[in-house]
């Protein structure tokens, strides 16, 4: 059986590409637990597609879209169900005042919209083209929240 450059085994799609998903997923939502189900979703769903790809740029944008697509649906879902646990309010009034600071932590810190296209432009080397591809926004519009996501970065360490 012979496999051309573009078909993927499962384990070599998880091997691949599993921890590019996570990291998407993670600084979208801010949880070990979210990103790991949506790195879950998302590999079930290439798995379920059985989509053909030209290239492996082909599969990592579409990798990501899909990641991104899942990450909103899963925000607009948990803004119908808002609860909050006791014990994590708990938590977060027990937290010291002073978190470490790495660039990480301050990243995090930025508005949603600003955390995934620093994520996608600097962690996984994306074009601003490739990003306008996934997020479905406008080259002009990446570049403005690359440029304020810059910006605030930069005053949340000057800060800190």
């Amino acid at each position: 059986m012979g496999k051309n450059a573009v078909e993927l085994s499962a384990r070599e799609l998880v091997d691949k590409y599993s921890s590019m998903i996570y990291r998407l997923a993670y600084v979208r939502l801010n949880s070990n637990a979210d990103a790991e189900d949506i790195t879950q979703e998302v590999l079930l769903k290439y798995i379920r597609a059985d989509k053909k790809f030209k290239d492996e740029e082909h599969r990592k944008a579409w990798l990501l879209k899909v990641t991104a697509n899942a990450v909103v649906s899963h925000i607009r879902s948990q803004k119908r169900s808002q609860m909050v646990d006791l014990e994590e309010i708990e938590e977060v009034v027990a937290a010291p005042e002073n978190k470490h600071r790495d660039l990480k932590y301050v990243i995090e810190q930025l508005p949603e919209k600003y955390r995934m296209v620093i994520h996608m432009f600097y962690y996984e080397e994306l074009s601003i083209k490739e990003i306008s591809e996934i997020t479905g926004d406008s080259e002009g519009t990446v570049k403005s929240q690359l440029s304020r996501g810059r910006d605030k970065l930069k005053k949340l360490l000057e800060e800190g």
